[in-house]
């Protein structure tokens, strides 16, 4: 190994830094050195010019406060095989403690100090598949050409009620500005998939030329491949025209075609840290402050922040078509009341609730051929959508008979049986 040296080729001192050449002379006493008239020259203290003839180097980086030492608690409790909050990447620890511990630290230091710890550390040494030898083309569309759509696809979450749910997180992502749109779903039908798209629209004011989608089944019927164009879903088809915009599906097994929204979608994997910690609407209410934060914040693909640059290409989006041609794709909640039969009313039709909820104000979602009644944000039942005038579900019927007491207890089942048959017969008509 051949290792290359300094060698002092000239006496030229024109910085501290050149004082090492002094201390050979010094040694031999072959040359007497004024420290103090240097210090004079050099404008130093005399102490820095003994400092620089003996070999001092300046640091290249200053040595930081540990900052982790302080949480360090905090941190091994959230990691800990007891905790049900899941940390995928360092930097989702990190905006947890910022956001939820006051941590004032830098990113950077974070995890040079977090390295210290292997304790710790070793929770993110996960092996990952590699794509270093991918080859891929980059290639960038013009303000207002392109947006990319996608799904976070069931992501189990744990409320804080204790109860697990599996949540869709949509994203719709304008491909030159890269602003973006998140909206958090139970199921990701096509009713809410077109519902969640006009939303988008109506954030963005403006329709973009193209939508770069997956095939996913709500979309396509026939998934696009190498050697066949693919079939696109003719009530999709009909959106795309109603919106004016064109589908562009990716061939199926090419994530890469829509990289510029594949990539960030691991930003969502931050939800996981509130594991336990969240009711519904509060893991709502997470998903739009990270939704508001990467469109403020720079983007890596870019160096530009989102935002500002959406500012200039909105102007570029095609307009939203009529209302008229909006509304039916719109999911609207509305408020119905419970009365005595512990029923709501939904267009002349009557569906039936648990009675503990006789007298308050529930809220409907229609949608996918389903009344979809909640209180309070927690779903309570689903009904079909009927057009018959009064519909019960046994296990409603059966507690609104053992409330009202209106039959013997040893009875109740059976008795309740007996008179949905008959309210069927009577309320069948349409």
């Amino acid at each position: 190994m051949i290792i290359k040296s300094s060698i002092i080729t000239d006496l030229n001192i024109q910085t501290v830094k050149d004082l090492y050449k002094l201390k050979p002379f010094m040694e031999d006493t072959t040359l007497k050195v004024n420290k103090s008239q240097i210090a004079r020259e050099l404008d130093v203290d005399r102490r820095t010019v003994d400092k620089y003839i003996n070999g001092f180097h300046k640091a290249k980086s200053r040595e930081c406060v540990n900052c982790i030492t302080a949480y360090y608690d905090i941190i091994a409790e959230l990691l800990s095989d007891n905790s049900q909050q899941i940390f995928y990447y360092r930097r989702v620890l990190w905006q947890y403690l910022v956001d939820n511990h006051s941590y004032e630290g830098s990113y950077v230091n974070f995890c040079y100090y977090l390295r210290k710890y292997p304790e710790l550390d070793s929770y993110f040494k996960k092996s990952r598949p590699s794509n270093a030898n991918n080859v891929t083309i980059r290639y960038e569309t013009g303000m207002g050409q392109q947006a990319q759509l996608d799904w976070k696809e069931s992501i189990r979450f744990t409320l804080s009620t204790g109860e697990i749910i599996e949540v869709n997180i949509f994203v719709l992502l304008l491909s030159y500005s890269r602003f973006r749109v998140y909206r958090v779903s139970l199921s990701k039908t096509q009713d809410i998939l077109f519902s969640f798209l006009d939303d988008a629209f109506n954030t963005f004011g403006g329709v973009p030329s193209v939508i770069v989608t997956d095939n996913m089944k709500t979309v396509m019927d026939e998934p696009r491949t190498e050697y066949t164009e693919g079939k696109i879903n003719i009530k999709f088809k009909q959106f795309a025209d109603d919106y004016g915009f064109k589908v562009h599906p990716c061939i199926a097994g090419r994530p890469r075609t829509k990289a510029k929204v594949e990539a960030p979608m691991k930003l969502l994997d931050e939800i996981r840290a509130y594991n336990g910690k969240l009711d519904y609407k509060e893991l709502n209410e997470l998903v739009t402050r990270i939704n508001n934060r990467v469109n403020m914040q720079v983007n890596q693909g870019t160096g530009r922040i989102p935002l500002m640059y959406f500012n200039k290409e909105k102007a570029f989006l095609g307009s939203l078509p009529a209302y008229t041609i909006r509304k039916p794709y719109q999911i609207t909640p509305h408020k119905v009341k419970v009365n005595s039969s512990s029923m709501f009313n939904h267009n002349g039709c009557q569906y039936s609730v648990p009675p503990e909820y006789v007298g308050k104000t529930l809220t409907l979602q229609v949608y996918d051929g389903y009344i979809h009644v909640y209180y309070n944000i927690e779903l309570i039942t689903i009904h079909t959508l009927s057009k018959k005038k009064l519909n019960y579900l046994n296990e409603h019927y059966t507690a609104i008979a053992r409330k009202s007491h209106a039959f013997k207890e040893e009875n109740i089942n059976e008795r309740a049986k007996e008179n949905l048959q008959v309210i069927g017969e009577v309320y069948s008509y349409e």
